[in-house]
């Protein structure tokens, strides 16, 4: 899980999970997927800065808004907090034929 998305799982309980998958060679992937992925932006962006800084290499955002998808606003505060604006937009608009 995310840092933030369960009770009781903390920062140190994830970095220790990252520090051994990365000695060992893997990735990372850590998941909003309890329904915050419906909170607001804010809510969002914090728990994407914190798992990163944990070390987080990919970040799911769940599926539990209207429709079956997470808002399109915390999708895109979610990229933004980890990436950054420019590399954000630049993976909106590129093609998936490409």
């Amino acid at each position: 899980p995310a840092v933030g998305t369960v009770p009781s799982f903390n920062d140190e309980e994830l970095r220790a999970v990252v520090d051994l998958v990365h000695s060992k060679g893997g990735l990372v992937l850590s998941a909003i997927g309890t329904s915050q992925e419906t909170s607001d932006t804010e809510t969002i962006r914090e728990i994407a800065l914190r798992n990163k800084i944990c070390g987080v290499d990919i970040q799911h955002i769940g599926d539990a808004g209207y429709g079956g998808l997470a808002t399109v606003d915390n999708i895109y505060a979610l990229s933004k907090a980890i990436r950054g604006v420019r590399h954000t937009v630049s993976r909106l608009a590129r093609s998936v034929n490409r």
